[in-house]
């Protein structure tokens, strides 16, 4: 990894870009793969299917025998995948609130309730690991609000097969339909609905470039989406008290991610910064995915700046997917951290239990997203619908008000709808 030391601020924006592929290419690209889904449904997935995934599929459903193909898991990771549920569960059930009925003036009561969205979709990555972890963040909040339907996509393997993870942990948290489909016509096909697949209301679930440019797409006029979720990043944020074997580890757990992801690492001592980067180079090549994660380090940076008021100024412009302070001062530093997808705590939290078993949601807002989305939680799976009351005494209390702001507005038939009830008799 490069290391920077002490950029000028008008250097940083720079030094943090993010990887990224010609949008105007990118964007005609995916245009095209969703305007076939939409006219031709199952043959234009079936299409695209064999042109990016190498796989001839006559039935896009996973079927009842090809479920069964889960019993091939161990017991322990079966055990595994049902603790982590355990604890997503725990977690996500904990954030239902039920709002009070509130009278905001005499005769005038107003309540919001929470209502699950009927239908959704789930997009689970594939290509170069099977993120069975992500069906669990997803599909189990999403049981939790009460979603009637959830609909799963996935890709395939170049057998045609999904990995016997994936179906397990979709099978325990309550998947209805799994689909072997995957990128950009997986998006079309829950978006615009074809003969295999229904259509669905949101869709959730992080992808690459493609498919989170296909989710921007859809979600302008079809569907609702959880966020713009691209290629996984991490920040992390050390000081001399930080374990370099423990910094590096961090940011080779999400450079091993793809090729396009990104790791950073802030601090103001140049003995860590020196000591990770031999570190990160000694645990590299240990790694089965070390060319994968060679390609996200060549976009990676180990910066070090002055003083920790610029470190935690230029982590709220970046506003990392994750954010690791392995710090002494941990706590001061994270409560002055405006913009970050999910914290990790001290020497001894790694964003890995975020990801896996912890409890929290790892679908996260990346590229700077979390400047203004929140990570997946269980409000994504719900709508919130109000109600109010008003009684005659109500109508005559607020009614004036009501009048004068209509008039003013000049909605006359606004004012006549409060002045009727309000002089009747």
């Amino acid at each position: 990894m490069q290391i920077i030391k002490y950029p000028l601020q008008n250097e940083w924006e720079g030094l943090i870009r993010r990887p990224s592929m010609d949008d105007t290419r990118l964007s005609d690209v995916v245009s095209g793969i969703l305007d076939d889904v939409r006219q031709k449904g199952d043959e234009a997935v079936k299409m695209y299917g064999l042109k990016f995934d190498q796989v001839n599929l006559d039935d896009l459903s996973l079927s009842e025998a090809e479920k069964s193909e889960a019993d091939s898991l161990t017991k322990d990771l079966k055990q595994a995948i049902l603790q982590a549920k355990a604890h997503i569960e725990k977690f996500h059930a904990a954030q239902r609130q039920e709002l009070p009925k509130i009278e905001t003036c005499r005769g005038v009561i107003c309540w919001q309730k929470a209502v699950a969205i009927e239908r959704i979709g789930l997009y689970i990555p594939g290509g170069t690991a099977p993120l069975f972890s992500t069906v669990l963040m997803l599909a189990v909040p999403a049981k939790i609000a009460g979603c009637k339907e959830i609909v799963l996509c996935t890709p395939p393997g170049k057998d045609g097969k999904i990995h016997p993870a994936v179906i397990f942990a979709a099978t325990a948290a309550g998947v209805d339909k799994i689909f072997k489909i995957g990128g950009v016509q997986a998006i079309g096909a829950m978006a615009y609905g074809t003969e295999s697949v229904p259509k669905v209301y949101k869709i959730f679930g992080p992808g690459n470039q493609y498919v989170t440019t296909a989710k921007q797409i859809v979600g302008l006029k079809e569907v609702a989406i959880d966020m713009p979720a691209g290629p996984s990043e991490v920040e992390v944020i050390a000081d001399e008290t930080a374990h370099p074997a423990f910094v590096a580890s961090d940011l080779l757990s999400q450079a091993e991610h793809g090729a396009d992801s990104q790791v950073i690492l802030l601090t103001t001592s140049e003995e860590l910064a020196e000591s990770v980067a031999r570190e990160v180079i000694a645990q590299l090549h240990a790694l089965p995915r070390k060319e994968l994660a060679e390609k996200s380090l060549a976009h990676s940076r180990i910066i070090v700046l002055r003083t920790r008021d610029e470190i935690i100024e230029l982590t709220n412009v970046y506003a990392p997917e994750h954010l690791i302070i392995e710090t002494k001062d941990y706590q001061e530093i994270a409560d002055r951290i405006t913009n970050a997808g999910s914290v990790f705590l001290g020497h001894y939290t790694p964003e890995s239990a975020g990801d896996y078993a912890s409890g929290t949601n790892h679908t996260l807002p990346t590229n700077g997203y979390a400047r203004m989305y929140s990570g997946v939680n269980l409000d994504s799976f719900m709508k919130k619908i109000t109600f109010q009351e008003i009684s005659r005494e109500g109508i005559r209390n607020l009614g004036p008000t009501i009048r004068i702001l209509a008039e003013n507005e000049q909605l006359i038939a606004h004012k006549n709808a409060v002045s009727l009830r309000m002089f009747e008799g």
